[in-house]
């Protein structure tokens, strides 16, 4: 006989597992990044207004829905509406590649943790011709003209034969120590053993929190959603000791109001939401099947998207006073240190950090934070694609052994799927994952839920078979 359907512990487990969900290493370097493309303080504008009119909305009727029906992705729909077990589906298959690309990541931020626990950070020298060069200021038309050899030959290397881009050192350990990176996707190139560990040791962590589903799960979020805040007010305290914070600051939050005619901006804007709330991914309906049916949604469908976008706008301030005054050492408008995507993590920051008294420390806790939001989201999407299929072959896999067999052989098949994204070419290959995954697909599965929800499983029934739900929650 099947088991009774477990819940949470205590409704704050719900809600900080869903915190940690949200919140994870988007709010780091993609928010911010998107501000500062996006005409600074301006964005902000088409950023609330999709928050309210779209983000809070979708992420309401995802958790009520999922509460309501007390099933995983695909079983609800399968319930509410034969035709659209599809949309589970795809729900389903999106939060598994996320979770297996999203490892890399952590993989390569825990290889940068252990590599900072040492008395002098290995990105801190420069032994290469490319970031002696970089080093020296020189801007693209100086490097160009004829006095490039001359510098080249003032200096210990032998660089007179050098034709190659100027590089940061945090750049040259980035892509040629980390990654080994190749030219171009396609080539391959060997397998990073050393990346290789890290994903699996990260695996074994996603394991180890999910073993006994959310009743473990519960648990470790009470660490992993609070202690990046901790983490992250200690590097703002310290970013904003810095020379030059204040302009870094000044640019992050000076709007461009120009920029709200592009079609872009609203569109960047959109995008943000859903992947910042971890919308239409099937989540937020796994984690909310676990809830008693009379828990507060209207206060958890508030709450949760604010807290999450106040925190990217709170990340935002940490990062841009670091490139404030990265801006300022190097003497360059805070525009032209700037970089989105893992650029910012795992370039431009280890750059600054590189530069601070007592770097080692620092750079300890900023990645140490990254691997927090990492596993707070990691988490939750991993448990999303198990309590899917599990809700859908329950007489298999509710027992216990067999539960636990399941998850081995989930964490076992997410450790092997990513090796691919370890190779030397592998981080275009997760450039290419993230473009096509993180944008219009998961507005596409909005549109679809609403469709199928509102219109096809009626609002007028929805509503109905919510009433005595939505008034116990008036009366909490």
């Amino acid at each position: 006989m099947a088991e009774e359907r477990a819940q949470w512990g205590r409704q704050i487990e719900f809600i900080f597992t869903l915190i940690g969900y949200a919140v994870g290493l988007g709010n780091v370097w993609r928010f911010p990044y998107l501000c500062f493309r996006n005409g600074g303080g301006a964005f902000l504008i088409p950023y609330v207004i999709c928050l309210v009119f779209l983000g809070i909305p979708i992420f309401g009727l995802e958790i009520a829905f999922g509460q309501f029906g007390g099933k995983g992705p695909i079983s609800i729909w399968k319930n509410a509406n034969p035709i659209f077990k599809g949309i589970g589906m795809g729900g389903i298959l999106i939060s598994a590649i996320i979770s297996i690309y999203y490892d890399i990541i952590i993989a390569w931020a825990l290889y940068y943790l252990f590599a900072s626990m040492t008395d002098k950070l290995p990105w801190e020298d420069c032994t290469d011709c490319a970031c002696q060069l970089y080093d020296s200021q020189a801007n693209v038309t100086n490097y160009l003209n004829s006095n490039v050899t001359n510098y080249l030959n003032s200096t210990e290397l032998n660089c007179t034969l050098f034709t190659g881009q100027p590089r940061s050192a945090s750049e040259i350990y980035y892509r040629d120590v980390v990654l080994s990176e190749s030219e171009k996707l396609g080539d391959w190139g060997i397998l990073k053993w050393d990346l290789s560990l890290c994903n699996l040791l990260s695996w074994t962590i996603v394991f180890i929190v999910l073993s006994k589903g959310i009743q473990s799960l519960g648990k470790v979020v009470y660490v992993t959603a609070i202690f990046p805040y901790v983490l992250l007010t200690i590097l703002l305290i310290r970013g904003a000791m810095l020379e030059g914070a204040l302009e870094g600051i000044k640019y992050y939050i000076t709007p461009d109001l120009s920029r709200l005619t592009d079609a872009t901006v609203w569109s960047d804007a959109a995008v943000q939401i859903f992947f910042s709330l971890s919308s239409c991914q099937g989540g937020l309906m796994a984690m909310a099947s676990y809830n008693k049916f009379t828990n507060n949604i209207l206060r958890d469908a508030i709450m949760i998207p604010v807290i999450n976008c106040l925190t990217s706008f709170y990340a935002g301030f940490v990062v841009f006073s670091v490139l404030g005054y990265m801006a300022h050492e190097r003497q360059l408008p805070v525009a032209n240190v700037t970089q989105g995507g893992a650029g910012l993590a795992f370039i431009v920051y280890p750059e600054a950090l590189s530069k601070m008294p007592i770097s080692p420390l620092w750079a300890i806790l900023f990645f140490l934070m990254l691997c927090m939001l990492g596993f707070s989201s990691q988490f939750s999407t991993a448990e999303t694609a198990m309590t899917g299929i599990i809700d859908e072959f329950p007489r298999f896999l509710h027992s216990g052994k067999r539960r636990i067999l399941f998850r081995v052989g989930v964490c076992i098949s997410g450790c092997l799927l990513g090796l691919p994204m370890l190779t030397q070419g592998g981080s275009y290959l997760l450039d290419l994952i993230d473009s096509y995954i993180l944008g219009f697909p998961t507005l596409f599965m909005g549109l679809i839920e609403t469709v199928a929800i509102i219109w096809v499983y009626g609002e007028f029934n929805y509503s109905l078979h919510h009433n005595a739900q939505w008034s116990g929650d008036l009366k909490n």
